[in-house]
């Protein structure tokens, strides 16, 4: 089953602040369960899946696809964000 490729509504919010403190983002939403952002942030490499945190928690829930992109990830980090503050927060933790 293919899943629509949907952006979500907080996702150029989170895009804008990562990259007002020069984090260089990609969005690379193509479905099949990759994520949708590639960040790169004072040497690391992080894949982010952006989820609207002013949705009800069920809404928020990975696609199945995406599950199994998380599961089966060998690579750096990994991430779901579902605002602002938590993308900030993971760049923060960087370095």
């Amino acid at each position: 089953m293919r899943y629509a490729n949907r952006i979500d509504a907080n996702q150029n919010q989170i895009v804008d602040a990562m990259r007002k403190v020069g984090a260089v983002v990609r969005i690379i939403s193509q479905g099949d369960g990759i994520p949708d952002l590639l960040v790169g942030y004072k040497g690391y490499t992080i894949l982010m899946e952006v989820k609207d945190g002013g949705k009800v928690p069920s809404a928020r829930k990975l696609t199945e696809p995406e599950q199994r992109f998380f599961d089966d990830w060998r690579g750096g980090m990994l991430a779901v964000v579902n605002s602002v503050e938590e993308a900030l927060e993971i760049l923060e933790n960087c370095g």
